[in-house]
């Protein structure tokens, strides 16, 4: 091949020749469509500039040391497809209507700030991910998965899922779990939005949630148009009285471990609730967010047990595997079975297929079981070092909702206080923690409180980080 020929008004030659040598090099058969995708990119990307003369055909050709007939067949299709224009005698030219693309995507996953230390509960420990028992079931799926079961599944999920998953909630959870009423989602965001369309459709305008409570109740059901209603959470439950007040036929819990208080609701609480529901005509919305993660006292079963045709139940592998698997399920009453299941096949024609079918195996070969045990001893120690250090560096505080889940609540002496600047101090110390408060629906307290009561996740961070976050929690506490 030779130099590029300059040509005097034309600057896009030796422009041209550098970027489009790649493909001029590869080979014959697949040269052409490197040159057209070579061009395409360069138009793209802005380095051929809108309004760019390139080389005539001839020119370039000779330049590339490639046929003339090859550039006039890229320069044809691009101007076919808007990259390019031109006129007959008037040459060819970068058209204006490309635009260059951004440099790189932008990840809007939500991340750790890069703290020295990070208390924010609601994240497992991803390092306990089974890589290798999950890569085992995915390489057995392919290996005797039929070829149709690659096709659009049942929206409600594969059959076989949803008869193990039947399995494990009547086992681990108590739970009256027909095949037939389980619906696997997107994790639980997608079960609170389905629920939400279902109620709106059978004209519920308003749900209760607790208070405090989950922050994402406002908008998933939101989003559907029906509007949360904030209901106060005493020691032993919702309380009945503001529950029935509230005029709601609809009510979102999380019985067996709240959140974020951490109180199991008494057995009087779930009869009065289940009493509500009936009385009402209404339904109770079960998110057992965290129902397999016990440490000091035996399971509460699950509130659908007591009655499955007036509670709905959901869960998810968020908190035993990993948030980003995106696999969930929910249970639903049988007179609701139909209207979720027909608008899961509208939102997105069902969960993906050979995931529900690798989570299927992990489940019938005991990964699952396993996996949990794992966790369990895990996090039991992870706990006990949270406790521990904060004993010796916030002596006088008081611990609670440890028996179970992933997070504790520890009320700090008064002397920490005000909250605000206990907060303040912390996050310009590195740390990152959330109060109670955060969680409040409506507030509760005045600003200025002088209460410090703390949301702790700890099931994320290894013992030696917690206790030198506590640690520096305290230091900067006291500064």
């Amino acid at each position: 091949m030779r130099p590029p020929q300059s040509d005097p008004g034309d600057g896009a030659a030796s422009a041209a020749w550098e970027l489009l040598l790649p493909a001029a090099s590869a080979p014959a058969r697949t040269r052409g469509r490197s040159l057209q995708a070579a061009l395409r990119e360069a138009v793209r990307s802005g380095r051929l500039a809108p309004g760019t003369r390139l080389p005539s055909s001839r020119d370039l050709a000779a330049d590339l040391g490639v046929s003339r007939g090859l550039v006039t067949e890229a320069y044809e299709q691009l101007t076919a497809e808007g990259y390019l224009r031109s006129g007959r005698g008037a040459g060819t030219w970068v058209g204006a209507a490309v635009r260059a693309a951004q440099p790189r995507a932008h990840d809007l996953a939500p991340r750790s700030p890069g703290s020295r230390a990070d208390f924010v509960p609601g994240t497992p420990d991803l390092a306990l991910f089974p890589r290798a028992a999950w890569a085992a079931a995915h390489r057995g799926v392919l290996a005797e998965l039929p070829h149709q079961e690659l096709g659009y599944p049942d929206p409600r999920g594969l059959p076989r899922l949803r008869t193990a998953l039947a399995e494990l909630l009547a086992r681990r959870r108590g739970v009256v779990a027909d095949p037939e009423r389980i619906v696997v989602v997107s994790g639980v965001a997608q079960a609170t939005t389905l629920l939400g369309f279902a109620l709106h459709t059978r004209g519920v305008r308003a749900v209760g949630v607790e208070n405090p409570g989950s922050p994402q109740h406002d908008a998933l059901y939101g989003a559907a148009g029906v509007r949360a209603v904030p209901l106060p959470v005493d020691e032993e439950g919702v309380a009945p009285e503001a529950l029935w007040a509230s005029g709601v036929r609809a009510v979102v819990t999380t019985p067996a471990h709240q959140f974020p208080t951490g109180i199991a609701y008494s057995a009087r609480r779930r009869a009065e609730l289940l009493d509500w529901a009936r009385s009402v005509d209404g339904i109770v919305l079960e998110d057992d967010y965290d129902g397999d993660f016990r440490y000091d006292r035996a399971p509460v079963g699950a509130l659908q047990g007591l009655d499955p045709d007036r509670v709905a139940y959901t869960g998810s592998v968020s908190k035993s595997l990993a948030p980003g698997l995106r696999l969930g399920w929910l249970l639903v009453p049988e007179s609701w079975a139909q209207e979720i299941v027909e608008r899961k096949r509208t939102m997105d024609l069902g969960h993906p297929a050979l995931d529900q079918a690798v989570f299927a195996r992990f489940l019938e070969r005991g990964d699952y079981d396993r996996q949990l045990r794992r966790c369990q001893r895990a996090y039991r120690e992870r706990r006990d070092a949270l406790v521990a250090a904060l004993d010796t560096h916030f002596p006088g505080s008081r611990v609670s909702g440890i028996a179970a889940g992933l997070h504790v609540i520890a009320t700090l002496p008064g002397r920490y206080g005000p909250e605000e600047r206990f907060l303040a101090r912390v996050a310009e110390a590195g740390v990152a923690v959330r109060p109670l408060s955060a969680y409040a629906h409506t507030r509760t307290e005045p600003e200025g409180a002088e209460a410090v009561r703390l949301v702790l996740g700890y099931a994320h961070v290894p013992p030696a980080r917690i206790a030198e976050g506590v640690r520096l929690m305290a230091e900067a506490a006291t500064g």
